[in-house]
Protein backbone atom coordinates (compact mmCIF):
# COMPACT_ATOMS: atom_id res chain seq x y z
CA UNK A 1 0.00 0.00 0.00
CA UNK A 2 1.14 3.52 -0.75
CA UNK A 3 0.26 6.49 1.43
CA UNK A 4 0.94 10.01 0.25
CA UNK A 5 1.34 13.25 2.17
CA UNK A 6 1.35 16.54 0.33
CA UNK A 7 3.39 19.69 0.72
CA UNK A 8 0.39 21.84 1.68
CA UNK A 9 0.95 24.01 4.74
CA UNK A 10 -2.48 25.22 5.87
CA UNK A 11 -2.63 27.08 9.16
CA UNK A 12 -5.44 25.87 11.41
CA UNK A 13 -5.24 27.79 14.66
CA UNK A 14 -1.69 27.30 15.92
CA UNK A 15 -1.12 24.17 13.85
CA UNK A 16 0.11 23.71 10.30
CA UNK A 17 -1.69 20.94 8.46
CA UNK A 18 -1.33 18.90 5.28
CA UNK A 19 -3.23 16.06 3.56
CA UNK A 20 -2.59 12.34 3.89
CA UNK A 21 -4.30 10.06 1.38
CA UNK A 22 -4.01 6.95 -0.77
CA UNK A 23 -4.58 5.67 -4.30
CA UNK A 24 -8.11 4.70 -5.35
CA UNK A 25 -9.46 1.57 -3.70
CA UNK A 26 -7.15 1.60 -0.66
CA UNK A 27 -9.08 3.71 1.85
CA UNK A 28 -9.38 0.91 4.42
CA UNK A 29 -5.61 0.41 4.25
CA UNK A 30 -5.21 4.17 4.76
CA UNK A 31 -7.32 3.89 7.93
CA UNK A 32 -5.10 1.08 9.22
CA UNK A 33 -1.95 3.11 8.45
CA UNK A 34 -3.41 6.16 10.20
CA UNK A 35 -4.36 4.10 13.25
CA UNK A 36 -0.87 2.56 13.40
CA UNK A 37 0.75 6.00 13.62
CA UNK A 38 -1.75 7.41 16.12
CA UNK A 39 -4.13 9.38 13.91
CA UNK A 40 -7.76 9.12 14.96
CA UNK A 41 -10.63 8.53 12.53
CA UNK A 42 -12.14 11.89 13.58
CA UNK A 43 -9.46 13.55 11.42
CA UNK A 44 -10.69 11.71 8.29
CA UNK A 45 -12.63 13.65 5.68
CA UNK A 46 -14.78 11.34 3.57
CA UNK A 47 -15.01 13.65 0.58
CA UNK A 48 -16.20 12.28 -2.77
CA UNK A 49 -13.19 11.70 -5.03
CA UNK A 50 -10.80 12.99 -2.36
CA UNK A 51 -11.03 11.10 0.95
CA UNK A 52 -8.17 12.17 3.17
CA UNK A 53 -6.86 12.91 6.62
CA UNK A 54 -5.74 16.36 7.70
CA UNK A 55 -2.57 15.86 9.72
CA UNK A 56 -0.23 18.18 11.56
CA UNK A 57 3.46 18.41 10.72
CA UNK A 58 4.39 16.21 13.68
CA UNK A 59 2.17 13.40 12.39
CA UNK A 60 3.48 14.06 8.87
CA UNK A 61 7.02 13.37 10.10
CA UNK A 62 5.81 10.13 11.72
CA UNK A 63 3.98 9.14 8.52
CA UNK A 64 7.08 9.79 6.43
CA UNK A 65 9.16 7.75 8.87
CA UNK A 66 6.62 4.93 8.54
CA UNK A 67 6.82 4.78 4.77
CA UNK A 68 4.52 7.51 3.42
CA UNK A 69 5.73 9.38 0.37
CA UNK A 70 5.82 13.18 0.20
CA UNK A 71 4.55 14.67 -3.07
CA UNK A 72 3.56 18.12 -4.29
CA UNK A 73 -0.07 19.19 -3.95
CA UNK A 74 -0.59 18.72 -7.70
CA UNK A 75 0.93 15.21 -7.67
CA UNK A 76 -1.11 14.36 -4.58
CA UNK A 77 -4.41 15.15 -6.31
CA UNK A 78 -3.44 13.13 -9.40
CA UNK A 79 -2.38 10.13 -7.30
CA UNK A 80 -5.37 10.09 -4.94
CA UNK A 81 -8.24 11.28 -7.11
CA UNK A 82 -11.21 8.93 -7.07
CA UNK A 83 -10.15 6.97 -3.99
CA UNK A 84 -13.84 6.29 -3.31
CA UNK A 85 -15.98 5.30 -6.27
CA UNK A 86 -18.76 7.68 -7.20
CA UNK A 87 -21.99 6.20 -8.51
CA UNK A 88 -22.78 7.15 -12.15
CA UNK A 89 -25.84 9.15 -11.08
CA UNK A 90 -23.68 11.49 -8.98
CA UNK A 91 -21.12 12.14 -11.72
CA UNK A 92 -23.57 13.94 -14.00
Amino acid sequence: MTVYVDTMRARVGRMIMCHMGCPPGEVEKLHRFAHAIGIIRYDFYDKPRHPHYYICLTKKAIALGSGAIEVSQREYIKLTRGAICISPEKEE
